[in-house]
């Protein structure tokens, strides 16, 4: 076992390093898709306010809220809610419900997902998002998007995740890595 430099503080809380790695349970997973919903919701809100900021700036006097319609406001909703997933799944393999929870979506490999393969799964979870309550179900904790697309939610406190990095030894030299 290797020592820990001097001054190293563990961003893993002691109780939860057995954990770390380990498949994330059901009621982990459906607090961090609440975080989440609360983030999108957020959002929506943020947009319904500057357009309506930006109507009143345009018709003064005139102004009124403007009433999207249930078709326009659930569109958008499944719009900012895919953009939102793959865009972080893909980048850090977390949301802001994931972080809060201590959560990561990576392949099955263990390595992240990249920009197809967070897109494709954020369509699954915003199209159908039920697919969770296959957690319980499930041996290794995977929801039914987690089955099919050969990914998995692991316990993961760490800032980022982490990457294997291999030397290229050509001609037994090793490579400059400053």
């Amino acid at each position: 076992m290797t020592a820990e430099p001097r001054g190293h503080v563990d961003p893993i809380p002691r109780e939860a390093r057995p954990y770390q790695g380990q498949p994330a349970g059901i009621v982990t997973r459906l607090v961090a898709a609440v975080l989440d919903c609360a983030v999108i919701g957020l959002v929506m809100a943020a947009g319904y306010a500057g357009y309506a900021g930006l109507l009143f700036l345009v018709q003064g006097r005139s102004f009124t809220f403007p009433r999207p319609g249930l078709f326009f406001g659930f569109t958008a909703a499944f719009v900012v809610a895919f953009c939102y997933l793959t865009v972080f799944w893909a980048l850090t393999g977390r949301t802001y419900g994931y972080l809060a929870m201590g959560l990561r979506v990576q392949r099955r490999s263990g390595r992240p997902l990249r920009l197809p393969g967070a897109a494709l799964r954020a369509a699954c979870v915003v199209v159908f998002p039920i697919g969770i309550l296959w957690v319980p179900v499930d041996r290794g904790n995977k929801s039914l998007q987690d089955t099919v697309l050969g990914t998995r939610v692991v316990y993961d406190w760490k800032p980022r995740p982490t990457r294997e990095v291999a030397a290229v030894v050509v001609d037994d030299e090793v490579p400059d890595v400053s």
